[in-house]
């Protein structure tokens, strides 16, 4: 599994799918804009709603749990990296987020 930085995510946002892995209660503080959420209790099951040919950046709060999904999916099949840092990361870096309606 490759890392890759808040600032490389960033750049690749259009082109990638970004998957954040949070609890509901974590994402309700903001998430990237134009991520897909899914908890990570929940990915086994809702595994058909990430594209397999499009790479996937995997976001949790601090880059621990987004680790194992990107392994996890990079086993089953996909091309995974994981946020260094996570959401932590991107917002000191002053990056945008968007609310959870």
């Amino acid at each position: 599994m490759a890392e890759i930085t808040v600032t490389e995510t960033e750049q690749r946002r259009a082109s990638a799918q970004i998957l954040d892995v949070r609890e509901d209660f974590e994402v309700a503080e903001g998430m990237i804009p134009g991520a897909l959420h899914i908890p990570m209790g929940q990915l086994q099951a809702r595994l058909s709603e990430l594209d397999p040919a499009v790479h996937v950046i995997v976001v949790c709060r601090s880059g621990n749990r987004s680790a194992r999904v990107a392994d996890a999916l990079n086993g089953a099949g996909f091309s995974a990296d994981t946020m260094t840092g996570g959401m932590i990361a991107w917002s000191r870096a002053g990056l945008p987020a968007t609310q959870r309606s």
